[in-house]
């Protein structure tokens, strides 16, 4: 939603005085912060046509105007016409009583003012080429005041909109005279393909028209309130937007560049030109987005990146988020940036930012990183200058301390991407003193290596000795252990023998009786065979015996 915009009373936008066009800079700082596109109404005429009445009951007093006797400057009159027709979106042409040919003429020379109104300059045109598009000019709106004619034509009645046509009807014919009559007329319909007209009876009785501002609708004619009320209905209803060749609908900030230029341009003894005012516009209002962009970048890394970061992949991470965040903030707010030459201005800014944050980021952590070192590595220097490492072995210690501050100083957080080459530039510097630690080192180790040796070879022959003996005993242990398993071999064969003896005599017994009982076997096996056939030989007695009985009792019966 659009901030509400507070203006306590009228404000004149362009004020004329008797050398210059001059913008009012508090109106256009009340321009700048409407953000929204916007609707601009001006109404122009002659002095004490009515303008300021009109205005009034449309959006507040209005105290600049055409042909006022308050200022002598004609041509300044006229920049105002044509800087209303060039600022507006709907332009009121107040008039008096009817459309008659000296309204006409002035329109028609300010709408015309040599050029005034072309896109393009006229040494740009060539003789057969017509004047640029004119549909971003303002429709036109024309009021007669004190309108005493009757609206009808031919005894027919007419609206006040074909009472315009009327009057902007061409003649025929290609004399002089007809073309001097068509000229102006055919100018304003150029210029205004869009034309509305509103005629108003007198307000009132004559005697009151000075008081006017202030009387009441009561006061009024019923005819004048109805015709004011459709006028300013229509107004409110039909005016559109300002907008610029293209299509480009114009804000606030918009409006302000194109008053700055105009006024600058016919300040200046130029004629604006519309298509260079979108081009002087475009820069202006890109410049201006540039400026936000780089802004917003310039907040967002202050606001979200500490230096230094603890990668430099951290930084361009951030970076790229804030750089794609005003390059839409850019994007945004650009107008017309045709070959996207403030876009790339933008991208070569951002890229020059992002080697300046990088180079800060590696200053801050070279910085960061050297106190650290200071700091972590002070007990070490107390220690050399006490004497520590100056004794044999001292290097090794102060390498051993060295890794140990080292493993500390990787420890520590946030030291940033310069934190290993700062340590190795430390490193560096104590090159020196731990080559001297060392040479100290080598001088008071000598005579205590010298003794250490001497040491070494008498342990060295008192371990032989008892080497020598130790193997002595372990012979003597292996003869004697060689005599017992011989001994313990004699007594397991002996035992062996008594066993084997044992089972021979037992497998003996076990064949012997074995043979007894198969023997047994045998006999039984025969006697059971021979029981067997006889068996056999009874059975067959019987049956040859119960043969013969039943034979013969066949023969009996």
């Amino acid at each position: 939603m659009a901030p509400e915009i507070h203006m306590p009373e009228p404000m004149c936008l362009i004020e004329n005085n008797e050398e210059e066009l001059v913008a009012n800079q508090e109106a256009l700082k009340i321009l700048s912060a409407i953000t929204q596109p916007v609707v601009v109404v001006a109404i122009v005429g002659l002095y004490r046509t009515g303008k300021s009445y009109l205005m009034n009951k449309l959006a507040g007093k209005e105290k600049e105007g055409l042909g006022d006797v308050e200022k002598i400057n004609e041509k300044n009159d006229t920049q105002i016409f044509a800087l209303a027709i060039l600022l507006s979106s709907t332009i009121v042409y107040n008039t008096m009583n009817k459309i008659d040919q000296g309204a006409i003429d002035l329109l028609h020379n300010v709408t015309e003012m040599t050029d005034l109104l072309r896109t393009r300059n006229s040494s740009e045109l060539n003789e057969s080429e017509e004047p640029a598009d004119t549909s971003f000019f303002p429709d036109l709106v024309w009021t007669l005041r004190d309108f005493y004619l009757s609206l009808e034509t031919d005894g027919h009645a007419i609206t006040s909109d074909e009472y315009l046509e009327k009057s902007l009807k061409l003649k025929q014919g290609s004399d002089e005279r007809t073309e001097i009559f068509n000229l102006p007329r055919l100018c304003i319909q150029k210029f205004f393909p869009v034309k509305k007209c509103f005629v108003f009876d007198a307000p009132t009785k004559r005697n009151k028209l000075s008081q006017l501002q202030t009387l009441s609708s009561d006061e009024l004619s019923p005819e004048f309130v109805q015709e004011l009320s459709e006028f300013c209905s229509h107004v409110f209803v039909h005016s559109k937007t300002k907008s610029l060749p293209g299509g480009i609908q114009v804000n606030g900030p918009c409006l302000e560049s194109l008053v700055l230029t105009y006024v600058d341009a016919i300040n200046s003894g130029a004629l604006p030109c519309i298509e260079n005012t979108v081009v002087a516009l475009a820069r202006r209002e890109n410049s201006a987005a540039l400026q936000k962009a780089v802004t917003h970048y310039d907040q967002q890394m202050s606001q979200r990146v500490k230096l230094p970061t603890e990668t430099l992949q951290e930084l361009l991470e951030l970076h790229r988020t804030c750089g794609n965040e005003a390059m839409e903030i850019f994007k945004k707010h650009s107008f017309k940036d045709e070959d996207q030459c403030f876009q790339k201005e933008l991208e070569t800014l951002l890229s020059g930012k992002q080697d300046e944050i990088c180079k800060k980021n590696e200053e801050a952590s070279a910085d960061h990183c050297s106190t650290l070192l200071q700091s972590i590595f002070k007990s070490l220097e107390q220690e050399v200058a006490q004497g520590i490492y100056a004794k044999p072995g001292g290097h090794s210690l102060f390498l051993q301390k060295m890794e140990q501050l080292k493993a500390q100083y990787r420890h520590q957080p946030g030291k940033g991407t310069q934190a290993e080459e700062e340590l190795q530039k430390y490193l560096k510097t104590k090159e020196g003193l731990s080559n001297t630690i060392l040479q100290t080192d080598k001088a008071l180790t000598a005579k205590e290596n010298d003794r250490k040796a001497e040491q070494e070879r008498a342990a060295a022959a008192r371990a032989e000795a008892q080497r020598l003996e130790a193997i002595r005993a372990q012979e003597e242990q292996k003869r004697a252990e060689q005599e017992r398993l011989h001994q313990e071999k004699l007594r397991q064969m002996e035992r062996q023998m008594e066993i084997d003896k044992a089972k021979f005599q037992a497998e003996q017994e076990r064949i012997r009786r074995q043979k007894i009982q198969e023997e047994a076997a045998r006999i039984k096996a025969e006697q059971e065979a021979q029981l067997r056939q006889l068996n056999q030989q009874l059975q067959m007695a019987k049956e040859r015996v119960c043969h013969q009985r039943s034979h013969n009792q066949c023969i009996l019966s």
